[in-house]
């Protein structure tokens, strides 16, 4: 166990400044301090651990290079900004990351001043840096200069692509260090191209570039016809030798790829970079290796990605049952029935439990890279085409794929299923991948858009398999961990609302993993209690079930203003005789803190439950 006591250089490291102070080989030796104190760390407290290791030395040179309280560093997604946190003032509190009060686990700009924006999902870095190099512009600030790191597996989202097009058609002086962990963008090395890289980045190359194509002009003639043509034989050359020729035809000046973790050549490029950076943007293409310096890791940078507590000394973590995997399972089961079913991701294999599919059906598997509006688009033509098509994704990141769930999906009213995972509180994560907004978005969807919401493993079973038979699009959302074993009783009517308790003047109302908290709170009381099974949509059914209550309560881990409860409360109100208190998470970013502490601050506590219910018998009388 490392403490931030035991480091040596890191404690020297007040502010960014202070690395100037370090030697070159201090250097070195303070890039392996931060990896031990991450590790030592993430082991404890969970976190996103290859990326971090990965981008140490490539953070240090941004750091030597450039004075970001002036310019602006936009990490995208935000898990690879820990060395970040650590040389910006940050290091001694970094034993409370992603715990509450503590440390985020993203980039914060209620954290520090070196942290320009804040992010959580993929693909923004390129258009939110760009927007703030506009701004700065527009308010007369020429100096700053706003640098993008961009992964490569961010790459695959479009967003990005759209800024970077932006910036190059605009040719405005923008930075992108394109971090290349070769998980995309592979075989993009060799000594040619670095060679060539480091040739076209360097002063002399440029002023003759210049002059040459100067000289050109001015010969009687033919110069223009000539300097045309070279520069066409130039770019044949260039489209023949460099893959990432693209970058230049956006607009950039491409250089690269060079050693992400040796921080003189770093520091050399970024150098250049900030001199030749007033005429047009600049990408500059870095290899890094995914988990550098813990062995577990490097083998495994998948499963370390974003990881929970495990051993230091071995990177074992508990291998535990989750939702993930029932679901996963249950549909690699049905896929051997039903050779019509196909299996979707969005770049999260291994999150979502689909790896387990794709190992026995790979030809059946498409991970379509981060790219959600695509998967939802790919998933409708597939099923118009005749296949069942499912799609298992995080409720945080299906938010980016509503417009294609309404106008590919709804609207055709297509067979489409959606395993939304991580649905409610996700702890640690914090409020970038809280899914607590997906019952409120889907019940807007029309066509009888279906949302199922499994209270226990047996449901969750029972529940895709009915999914699979709808003519129509629907979904089942489940939250991280395991849903408990309970016996399965009316099996038939999975799509409506079952009494658990018979309903009462004052009744209860829970759905999905808040049922076990409502049973437990309304323990000892006169009080109903209903499993919601299905969330949306809502109507005459719902509320002629609820005859004989006064009160009803509403207990759900989605919004607490929008939610199904809201939708009750509406109906009911519409009737006049129904009294609907909701408990759900209000309107307000829920930070990082164990899952019992958010379900604390939200108020949908098993406390919290019984005080309602107590509260409510009392004021009947």
């Amino acid at each position: 166990m490392t403490s931030f006591e035991d480091l040596k250089l890191l404690n020297r490291i007040h502010e960014p400044a202070d690395l100037k102070k370090l030697s070159k080989e201090e250097l070195t030796l303070l890039a392996d301090e931060m990896r031990r104190y991450m590790v030592s760390t993430v082991a404890k407290n969970g976190g996103h651990l290859s990326s971090n290791l990965g981008i140490v030395e490539l953070t240090i040179a941004l750091h030597l290079c450039f004075d970001f309280r002036s310019d602006r560093l936009i990490f995208d997604v935000g898990h690879q900004c820990y060395p970040h946190k650590l040389l910006t003032g940050r290091a001694e509190r970094f034993s409370t990351l992603r715990r509450k009060d503590g440390i985020s686990g993203f980039p914060k700009t209620s954290e520090s001043e070196y942290d320009a924006f804040n992010v959580g999902h993929s693909s923004t870095a390129a258009s939110a840096a760009l927007g703030i190099l506009r701004a700065l512009r527009l308010e007369g600030n020429t100096k700053s200069r706003v640098v993008a790191v961009v992964g490569d597996g961010a790459m695959t989202g479009g967003l990005t692509f759209e800024a970077m097009d932006d910036a190059g058609e605009k040719e405005l002086p923008f930075i992108v260090v394109l971090n290349d962990n070769k998980m995309s963008i592979a075989g993009n090395v060799g000594g040619l191209s670095s060679h060539l890289s480091k040739l076209r980045t360097s002063k002399g190359y440029k002023r003759f570039k210049r002059g040459f194509s100067g000289r050109l002009k001015k010969i009687p003639l033919v110069g223009k016809w000539l300097s045309k043509h070279i520069e066409n034989l130039k770019n044949r050359i260039k489209y023949f030798i460099l893959p990432n020729v693209l970058f230049e035809e956006l607009g950039y000046t491409y250089v690269g790829p060079f050693d992400g973790h040796d921080i003189d050549e770093l520091v050399t490029i970024f150098e250049h970079a900030k001199k030749y950076v007033n005429d047009k943007p600049v990408l500059i293409h870095v290899m890094t290796k995914k988990g550098k310096g813990y062995a577990p890791a490097e083998k495994d940078p998948e499963r370390f990605h974003g990881i929970g507590s495990f051993n230091e000394e071995t990177g074992e973590s508990k291998s535990s049952e989750n939702n993930s995997k029932v679901f996963a399972n249950e549909l690699t089961r049905l896929a051997e029935e039903d050779e019509r079913i196909v299996a979707i991701t969005a770049a999260m294999p291994s999150g979502t439990g689909l790896s387990i599919f794709k190992n026995r059906f790979p030809e059946r598997f498409f991970d379509v890279g981060i790219a959600e509006q695509h998967a939802v688009t790919m998933a409708a033509g597939m099923a118009s085409a005749g296949l069942k098509p499912v799609f298992a994704v995080y409720s945080t990141f299906l938010q980016r794929g509503y417009d294609q769930l309404l106008h590919d999906v709804c609207l055709q009213k297509l067979p489409v299923v959606f395993g939304i995972d991580r649905a409610g509180l996700v702890g640690a994560d914090g409020e970038t991948h809280q899914g607590v907004y997906d019952i409120a978005y889907l019940s807007t969807l029309p066509n009888g858009f279906k949302l199922f919401s499994p209270s226990s493993v047996e449901e969750l079973r029972a529940m895709l398999v009915l999914a699979l038979r709808q003519e129509g699009p629907c979904a089942l959302r489940y939250g991280r961990g395991l849903l408990p074993s309970r016996p399965l009783t009316d099996e038939d009517k999975l799509d409506e609302w079952v009494p658990v308790r018979p309903v009462r003047p004052v009744t209860v109302v829970a759905s999905g993993r808040m049922l076990g908290m409502a049973e437990a709170a309304c323990e000892g009381f006169d009080v109903g209690l209903i499993n919601a099974r299905l969330l949306c949509p809502l109507g005459e059914r719902e509320l002629r079930l609820l005859d004989g209550a006064q009160c009803v309560i509403t207990v759900e881990d989605g919004s607490r203003e929008t939610g199904f409860g809201a939708q009750l409360a509406r109906l009911a109100c519409a009737e006049g005789r129904l009294r609907v208190i909701t408990l759900g998470v209000p309107a307000v970013p829920i930070t990082a803190a164990t899952p019992a502490e958010q379900d604390e601050l939200s108020g949908i506590s098993e406390e919290h439950i019984r005080a309602e219910v107590v509260k409510m018998i009392a004021a009947l009388g």
